[in-house]
């Protein structure tokens, strides 16, 4: 496929773990926004996630590729886990448009993620190189700060709002649930469950 043009989603976060919310997430954006393609972005070392240890790189990387498997269109992207320092979003998006000048970028977040657009690093020139995608769930509307409304009235096309279906599942609820040695299946699947239950991942 050609580069030029090419619409291509990118889709961040800590991962840990990734659970079917995700799935849902990034599955709308695909048909949604009509992607070619849509990139998993573990996070390094997130600056706005302090005061709790994160699952080992590898783990997170890992359960991510299991949770994708089986949709060509998904690809995992590990470089914000092989970066050095915090994982701010304007360094990925930068590298990615040196490396695929031409490409369409869509970065796919949440509502929560929105509301605090405005407290990330470098936003304004982000949303100069990016098409938001936020997801919001049935009824409900997008709101993000004053300053991003501002920016986005003179730019509306830099924004699109995601119809996502009713799903309430969270890591920190799977987190806890592993912890107590629940049934975490149907939050993340067999083949996450099956890796977190063999690696004891969030044990007590």
């Amino acid at each position: 496929m050609a580069v030029a043009g090419r619409r291509t989603g990118l889709f961040g976060g800590s991962f840990d773990p990734p659970h079917l919310g995700h799935l849902s997430l990034a599955h709308c954006a695909l048909t949604q926004l009509g992607l070619d393609q849509l990139l998993w972005l573990p996070a390094g070392r997130p600056w706005q996630k302090t005061g709790r240890g994160l699952a080992a790189p590898e783990h997170r990387r890992a359960m991510a590729e299991l949770l994708v498997a089986g949709e060509p269109r998904f690809l995992l992207d590990d470089s914000e886990l092989e970066r050095d320092g915090a994982s701010y979003t304007i360094d990925t998006v930068k590298a990615r448009l040196l490396a695929y000048p031409g490409e369409q970028l869509f970065l796919v977040i949440g509502q929560d993620q929105f509301q605090r657009f405005h407290t990330w690093r470098d936003w304004r020139e982000l949303l100069g190189l990016v098409t938001l995608a936020v997801a919001a769930r049935a009824g409900q509307e997008v709101q993000g700060s004053a300053e991003v409304g501002e920016a986005l009235q003179a730019e509306p096309n830099k924004m699109r709002k995601l119809a996502m279906p009713a799903m309430q599942v969270s890591s920190t609820q799977v987190r806890e649930l592993a912890s107590r040695n629940e049934d975490i299946r149907p939050l993340v699947g067999d083949a996450v469950a099956g890796y977190i239950a063999r690696h004891r991942l969030y044990c007590e």
